[in-house]
């Protein structure tokens, strides 16, 4: 089981892990309504490397990237549900709009992203391969997505 903790407390635990030599894998997202391409897309991400760090955008951030009805799950309880999973090694929260500040705290020494970017388009992509780490575009699962749930249900 992960840890749903503060970005401190994860990025004092890093230096560890490098001691250790663990790859760092970074991600992020909103994981509003966890559904399996979200878990698929978590243990694809979980092989590039070692440690899978999670930054989830809190509640104020998915607002304005989704819409004022979302979340639907409140960002407590999606950190919680995401740190429970075993693939995941940490969950953070992030405020921001795009990861970019987060990326640059942890630097990773992979970033991934969903089929779903273009490495070219991924945050963080260029800072990341300045000191040589490796961005992916990891495979996307067709017709799984949070939105489609939502869309479902109110039919």
């Amino acid at each position: 089981m992960g840890l749903y903790c503060k970005e401190s407390t994860l990025l004092q635990a890093l230096p560890h892990h490098r001691e250790q030599k663990q790859k760092i894998v970074f991600t992020n997202g909103c994981f509003d309504l966890l559904h399996v391409g979200h878990v698929r897309y978590l243990q694809q991400a979980k092989k590039q490397g070692d440690i899978l760090v999670v930054a989830l955008n809190t509640d104020a951030s998915v607002q304005v990237l989704k819409g004022p009805t979302r979340p639907i799950q409140n960002e407590n309880d999606r950190a919680e549900i995401l740190a429970a999973l075993g693939c995941v090694d940490y969950t953070i929260l992030f405020d921001e709009q795009t990861p970019e500040r987060v990326i640059h705290a942890i630097k990773p020494d992979v970033l991934v992203k969903g089929g779903d970017w273009k490495i070219d388009q991924i945050v963080g992509a260029d800072f990341v391969q300045s000191y040589g780490g490796q961005v992916r575009s990891l495979q996307f699962v067709d017709g799984k997505s949070t939105t489609q749930i939502i869309e479902k249900s109110q039919k």
